[in-house]
């Protein structure tokens, strides 16, 4: 793909382009063979929140998120992951938070598709304190396209609440894109974009990938809001270690 088409793509989805304070993340065209794995630690903190309570919801200011996810291949194209959410309020200690149980699905390369194609699906299960709704799914296809050492992802994000007052909404619309360029075979730099349609929220994500070991990555960044909506500034962070059969 030439770079004005690979701009544009980008473009496209941050006119459209959704952030999870348990897992900010920008899904990849990612397979696992049958009895490969991956455990994930998410670690993010939001430094500028809101400060009040919001019907059930805590204020979000000074937040510490701790994501706990375990991925096992089941096929060369199917694999289902596992997480255990935790977060740390101000006045409280380390608190359980929920889990989510997320199958994923992707188009084999033999099929010789323009994009790499993907789909998770996720179904969450949370305490109300941390998201109003207790039960929620979501609905996260992958689109990604490479070009010598760039690479673009488009997360479309369609989600809605099984149980809670956002019941009756139906689906909201929560877009994430992801531009990276590998600088070396260690470091990739990369800016992320997170939005939601509805109550209007941008948030820009500049970071980086670095591949400590063949095994071991380690994902950061720090993302600033460009609306009013909070939260208006986050710091994530990401350990991706892989294991299992070769």
């Amino acid at each position: 793909m030439h770079s004005p088409a690979f701009a544009g793509l980008f473009l496209f989805t941050a006119l459209l382009a959704a952030q999870d304070p348990f897992e900010i993340h920008v899904y990849e065209y990612e397979t696992l063979k049958p009895y490969q794995f991956t455990f994930e630690t998410h670690l993010n903190y939001i430094a500028i929140g809101t400060r009040r309570f919001d019907g059930t919801l805590a204020p979000t200011q000074d937040q510490f998120h701790t994501t706990f996810e375990l991925t096992a291949g089941l096929t060369s194209y199917a694999s289902i992951g596992f997480m255990q959410l935790n977060a740390v309020r101000p006045g409280n200690s380390f608190e359980y938070a929920g889990w989510r149980v997320l199958p994923h699905f992707y188009a084999p390369r033999s099929w010789r598709l323009p994009l790499e194609l993907g789909l998770v699906a996720e179904f969450s299960f949370q305490k109300t304190v941390y998201e109003e709704n207790s039960r929620r799914v979501e609905i996260r296809p992958i689109l990604e396209k490479s070009a010598g050492k760039w690479q673009a992802d488009f997360n479309p994000v369609f989600e809605r609440a099984l149980h809670g007052p956002s019941t009756r909404d139906g689906w909201s619309f929560e877009p994430a894109a992801r531009i990276g360029y590998e600088a070396s075979k260690r470091i990739t730099p990369s800016l992320e974009y997170y939005s939601a349609v509805g109550p209007r929220f941008h948030q820009l994500l500049p970071g980086a990938d670095w591949k400590i070991t063949d095994d071991l990555v380690w994902s950061f960044g720090i993302g600033l809001g460009l609306t009013a909506t909070e939260p208006r500034l986050v710091v994530k962070s990401r350990f991706e270690f892989s294991f299992g059969k070769k």
